[in-house]
């Protein structure tokens, strides 16, 4: 069987059946040997017996949520090929042929774009025609470097074998966003086909909450780039902490009519131990994400990996601490001058912020190394205690033996 077109459903009695006939005629138009698989999550309005006298497979799937429904009609998918949209008649399934000659053509995934194709008045909530979606699918292609247009369209065609091969795992609405990141990140043939979108056949409220669901797409991108939640902002607090501590290590700064002393160095101490940390984190996570394959192999993280031995961290970091150490001691020597009396806060916090900062820097980079040591433990199986070949030899004379034994016992007739 060629292709496969799934679709989601959950009560959708009022537009399930206009979906599917439509999508059958398309089958018989074109010439496509194609089924049409309702992945139905609990509808309690009849929609499944509607589905099937239309002509649809209708697989029920248990798990609650928007990717468990599709993940489970793609997994019963019978096709080479898998199309999915909404049950709800917003796409229209008559216009899938683009989408069959794009994989025809080599494409893993092929994704449509409803704002190439058109949003008929009232297909989309304004807010998500010009907040949502444009920002979302933004944020999409600045972490990824992705090319695709719209994040969020529900109408797309895949290989079933490679979306599979993803191990795609999100269960609500999110899903969308996994299935675009996890491809592009595993280098995926990805292509783009204008598609229309119109508004739904329902009378009753759209399952999707706006907010919900956006901050779950969103938090969904930002985990699965640590480069923008950890790596980027830690080295812009690290560069600005380490800027200012510097600077303010030798004394005050005037910029105008405006001083920065102490108080600033505090904060840009606080800075550089929190962008460190930041990136330390980005490193772990990438790491972590790699050794478990969330994300695919990084060959610039190995090389770090590879450099960055225990031996080596345990090195830095006891460098760190010496030097903070030092600094510790020259603020108690520099106190004992004044004979252990009240000292000028300019001057002595100078000297133990700076210190303080090493410190606990230190013990950073020896945590960090530690974890990172413990991560690159790979579980191995051991090497059985016996050689199969002889195992099986041993077997096969064991039976000759008893059959032997029993032809002699035999008497004879």
């Amino acid at each position: 069987m060629e292709l496969s077109v799934v679709m989601p459903c959950l009560n959708e009695a009022e537009t399930v059946e206009i979906c599917v006939r439509k999508t059958i005629a398309f089958f018989d138009e074109h010439g496509i040997d194609g089924e049409v698989v309702i992945a139905d999550n609990g509808s309690t309005d009849g929609s499944q017996q509607l589905a099937r006298d239309a002509g649809a497979r209708v697989v029920p799937v248990s798990e609650k949520g928007y990717g468990n429904a599709l993940m489970g009609g793609i997994r019963a998918a019978r096709g080479r090929y898998v199309a999915m949209g909404d049950a709800d008649d917003s796409y229209d399934f008559a216009t899938l042929m683009p989408f069959v000659e794009e994989l025809r053509d080599g494409a893993d995934l092929v994704m449509g774009n409803r704002f190439k194709g058109g949003i008929a008045p009232g297909a989309m909530p304004a807010l998500h025609r010009y907040l949502g979606n444009p920002v979302l699918s933004f944020v999409g292609r600045l972490f990824f470097r992705s090319k695709i247009g719209d994040f969020h369209c529900g109408l797309r065609a895949f290989r079933k074998e490679s979306i599979i091969r993803l191990g795609l795992q999100t269960g609500g609405m999110e899903f969308a966003s996994e299935m675009v990141v996890k491809a592009t990140l595993a280098k995926y043939d990805i292509r783009e086909q204008p598609t229309t979108l119109s508004p739904d056949g329902r009378t009753r409220a759209p399952h999707l909450s706006t907010w919900r669901d956006g901050w779950r797409h969103l938090r969904f991108l930002m985990l699965y780039s640590p480069r923008w939640l950890f790596l980027i902002p830690g080295l812009l607090l690290m560069t600005l902490g380490l800027v200012a501590g510097v600077a303010l290590s030798a004394g005050p700064v005037r910029v105008g009519d405006i001083a920065f002393d102490v108080d600033t160095l505090v904060g840009a101490s606080a800075m550089l131990v929190i962008g460190f940390q930041a990136v330390i984190f980005a490193l772990l996570t990438k790491v972590y994400a790699m050794e478990e394959g969330f994300l695919p192999h990084d060959k610039r993280v190995q090389k770090i990996i590879d450099w960055w031995s225990l031996e080596r961290g345990l090195v830095i970091g006891g460098l760190l601490a010496v030097a903070g150490v030092v600094g510790l001691v020259a603020s108690l020597l520099h106190w004992k001058v004044n004979n252990f009396g009240e000292l000028d806060p300019r001057h002595s916090i100078r000297l133990v912020v700076p210190s303080a900062t090493g410190l606990i820097m230190s013990f950073q980079v020896v945590f960090a190394s530690l974890f990172i040591s413990i991560l690159g433990i790979r579980r191995r199986s051991h090497p059985p205690l016996t050689d199969p070949a002889e195992e099986a030899a041993d077997l096969v004379d064991a039976a000759a033996h008893k059959v032997a034994t029993e032809q002699v016992d035999e008497p004879a007739s």
